[in-house]
Order: C-alpha cells, then structure tokens, then sequence
C-alpha cells in the first residue's frame, strides 16, 4: 500500500480539488464581495496583475486551475447598492477566466483587438455609475499593496484624470474578500488541520524519532518531505526546537543540528496547503526517560497555563473589537492571573500570515498601529499563537518556554477550535 495513504486519509486529486475550490470562488463572488465592497462603500474594485508580479489577491480571484495571471489581466468588480453584482475580466479569451467572469474585451490569443485593455477599461466604466474606486494601493496591509508603479501608471492613463479621481484605497476590500470564509471552507479547514495535527503526531513518535540518533532537523524534513507524499505543499519549512535541562540549544523556532536525548521538550512549528486555505500549526513533545512514564509534574502545568491563556484570549474575541483591544483585554486578563508569557496571533486564510487584525506581535505587546487596528469580524478563521514561561522545579528553577498554535474559527460570535482541538497532553516519543 502506498505510504502516503496508508495512515491519513486521501488528498483530492488535482482536478476534483479544482472543482472544490472553483465552486467556492462562484459562491463567494456571488455573497461575499458584494457584501464587503458594500459595507466598505466601494463600488467598484479593480484588481490589476501583471504575470509573475501578481498582486497578492489576484490568485484568491483567479480559477482554480490558473497558477498566475497572464501577460496583463484586469479584474473588475462592480456592487452598485441598487443594481446587480458583477465580475469582469478584461483578458485574453480562453485562458481560464471565461467561466467564472463575463468577458468584456473581445480580444483572443491569436488576434489583435480593436480596442485597446485600457479603452475597453474606460468603456465599462462610463457605461457604469461609479462613484468610488477601489485600488490596490496601502500602507498598512500587503494584501491591499498590490498595484506596482508601473501598472499604477498604466491605471492613471487608462481611467483618465476624471475617474481616476476617483480612486482610493482598496485595502479594506481586499482584506475582507480575503478573511471571510464559507461555511464549506470552514469544514474543509477543519479537516486539514486535523491532517496536520496527525502529522505532528506521527513526527512525534518512535515512527520518526530514535532518541540518541535522530536530530532535529531529521524530524523538520521529514514533516516536509511527508506532506509532499501527500501531494500537498508547506508554506514555510518546518521548525522542530530543542530543551534541555542545563543548557540552551536554539530559541524557540529555530531548528538545532543536534540530537535528539531523553528528557528533552520538543517544539514544532509546521504550517501546510490544501484547497487554497493555510494551515499553521505548533505543538509539543516530550521524551521520557526509561524510567519515566511521561513528563513531570511542572511541565503539565506548564500545559495547563497555556492552554488557560488560550481560554484568556477566546473570551475576549468580541466581533467589532479591533486587534489592539482584543489583545489588551486578554493581556489584562493574563496579568490578573499572573501568567508570564505573550500573545502573538494573526488571521490564517489564503495566506499563513492572513489578513485581518493582528493580536499582538512576538516583539509588540502593547498597540499595534495599522493592523492591530483592524476590525474582528464573524467568519474568520485565526491562529491563536502564543507562549507561556514557566520556571520548572524540576530542571533546577530552569524556565522553559511552551509555545502553542492552535487554528481556530471565529463564527457566530464564538471561537472554534479546528482539527480535533487544542492540545492538552505532552506528545510522548517511546
């Protein structure tokens, strides 16, 4: 039997996971950008790529089966607050786009058009009542930074001085297309991070790990060389950390060459792809001695507080609240409580780091300008990162670091912890 197979359950083949996720871009066309475009009050967006610089939205909008845009390609998006939603493409016929978005530029590959991309821009502009366009220029989020100089240029030219005019920022548009997600996204979120968390469960174990042979950047590649017999892909390469009572190997995140030994914390930070969604994972291990039957009694407690801080951090996720707040009021909470350690969670979607607030950051644990700024809103998925420090009586008054990462969907007001749960026990390597 194929290894790949013999333990998780099967990946969609390439063509049935085209249509999955080509069926939830028509859905999320049809419900999600008008709603957004409408309560940012941005009638018109235009998305504009260049092949090979794309704009970082512009493969979130793209069919399934199109890894980039080609030569030029202009999206444009129209939600009128009294007329009907439309998409456009202004694009070379056939080459992905004409199901999913009404061709406006009778151009083919092979022919000459009669009109230029940017007349034809100009056309259904006029032809249209536009009040304020949404571009892809801002200081604060990437995700809405997508326009470079020279399209911007191409853009001012084509609109001519009257609508380009305008013209303003597209960044809250562009985040909250990215950050919404269906409720079959939802679903389909849950089971890959269930997939990732078996993963980490079986690098985590005697499969993968021979204690006084095995390194730990044996266990990183392995975890990137299993997801791809997978036929998926990693957004970042793992990370596999070592603790050790008396001595320090490499901070957390970091992947020391050295091996792994009995009594020994391990750490992992491991995010992969599947359907177009992120996952971002991290979680902890432990390596008992013969004559231990599992960690000490200081590092489940340390387990116990960090999996308190991720209760802290759930209860004041409060949708209208911005990141700024939600990370004060679960700071305020961790103090109360007297635990030592940070917050540091993002929004997770199409992108690992995602778009959304920020809820604090690893070097920033007061307010975040720009992005810690932004909105909480329903139907989102984040990633509640953190760490908890806590002095083990048991390694001499040592203090170890337990950072966790637990995807999570905000829905209905209220936080769902995806794949399974959050972990509660010590991952045991015997």
């Amino acid at each position: 039997m194929n290894r790949a197979t013999d333990t998780f359950r099967a990946v969609l083949p390439l063509r049935e996971a085209a249509r999955v996720q080509n069926d939830w871009l028509r859905r999320r066309l049809e419900t999600v950008l008008p709603e957004v475009m409408r309560r940012e009050g941005i009638d018109t967006w235009i998305v504009v790529a260049r092949e090979y610089a794309e704009d970082p939205v512009v493969l979130s909008l793209l069919p399934a089966p199109m890894l980039s845009a080609r030569r030029r390609t202009v999206l444009v998006f129209h939600a009128p607050e009294d007329g009907p939603f439309e998409a456009l493409a202004i694009a070379n016929a056939g080459i992905g786009l004409d199901e999913t978005y009404d061709p406006v530029w009778r151009k083919t590959q092979t022919e000459r058009a009669e009109e230029t991309q940017a007349e034809a821009l100009r056309r259904i502009l006029e032809a249209r009542t536009v009040t304020r366009i949404g571009i892809d220029v801002s200081e604060t989020f990437a995700f809405g930074d997508g326009l470079t100089v020279t399209q911007h240029a191409w853009l001012e030219e084509a609109l001519g001085p009257d609508l380009f005019a305008r013209t303003v920022s597209a960044e809250r548009v562009a985040v909250g297309w990215l950050e919404r997600r269906l409720p079959e996204e939802i679903a389909s979120a849950d089971a890959s991070n269930r997939l990732a968390h078996d993963l980490i469960a079986e690098a985590f174990s005697a499969r993968v790990i021979q204690p006084g042979v095995t390194r730990a950047t044996d266990v990183a590649w392995w975890l990137r060389e299993r997801t791809r017999e997978l036929g998926l892909s990693c957004w970042f390469h793992p990370s596999v950390s070592i603790q050790r009572r008396g001595t320090t190997l490499s901070p957390m995140g970091a992947t020391p060459d050295a091996v792994i030994l009995p009594g020994d914390l391990l750490h992992c930070d491991f995010g992969l792809h599947e359907l177009g969604l992120a996952t971002d994972t991290q979680r902890n291990a432990y390596v008992p001695h013969l004559h231990e039957d599992g960690p000490s009694d200081g590092m489940r407690e340390a387990m116990r507080l960090a999996n308190r801080q991720q209760d802290l951090l759930a209860a004041e996720m409060v949708a209208g609240r911005t990141g700024n707040e939600v990370l004060a009021a679960a700071r305020a909470a961790m103090d109360a409580e007297g635990l030592d350690g940070r917050i540091y969670s993002h929004p997770i979607g199409v992108h690992g780091h995602g778009a959304g607030p920020m809820i604090g950051r690893y070097d920033e644990q007061q307010f975040l300008p720009g992005t810690g700024e932004a909105i909480l809103h329903d139907d989102t998925l984040f990633s509640f990162e953190m760490l908890i420090r806590h002095p083990l009586p048991e390694w001499d008054g040592q203090t170890i670091y337990l950072a966790t990462e637990q995807i999570v969907a905000f829905t209905g007001g209220a936080v769902r912890y995806l794949g399974g749960g959050r972990q509660t026990h010590f991952h045991l390597v015997r």
